[in-house]
């Protein structure tokens, strides 16, 4: 018996992540909001198992948008700022395509949207980590 992943595609990622727009551009417009965000972002990361590889790139990914809202960095299209942001509301939200409250499986939807996220800004991120390397920053968070 085949079982077919409907659940994941393309376009109820794409979905998931526009849902979030609004309220990722009020995010990034203030700072306090966004560090209550990455605040909830960091507890519910320590709850999540299997989260390890993806740890580095969500510290890299929440440096990026503190150094974007400081206008440190700005040399980023905002699609990708709000993309990232878009991102950390859908996995701090209860409101899933697959509910967290299940074990391990109800993390499944939020590790499929942050691959997805992290394949379509892949590019912007190394440009960000260059910059830091060359600019002498430190990621701030310590995940």
């Amino acid at each position: 018996m085949k079982i077919e992943n409907k659940v994941f595609t393309e376009e109820k990622l794409k979905t998931v992540l526009d849902s979030n727009s609004e309220e990722a551009q009020s995010t990034i417009n203030d700072e306090d909001k966004f560090e209550r965000l990455v605040q909830r972002l960091e507890i519910k990361l320590k709850l999540v198992p299997g989260i390890g590889k993806y740890i580095s790139d969500i510290a890299c990914m929440v440096s990026l948008v503190r150094s974007y809202i400081k206008k440190e960095y700005t040399d980023i299209p905002i699609g990708t700022i709000i993309s990232i942001v878009s991102t950390l509301i859908y996995i701090l939200s209860p409101v899933d395509l697959i509910p967290d409250y299940i074990p391990v499986v109800g993390y499944l939807d939020d590790l499929a949207l942050l691959s997805w996220v992290l394949k379509l800004i892949h590019s912007d991120v190394e440009e960000y980590k260059k910059w830091r390397i060359e600019n002498n920053k430190q990621i701030v968070e310590e995940i």
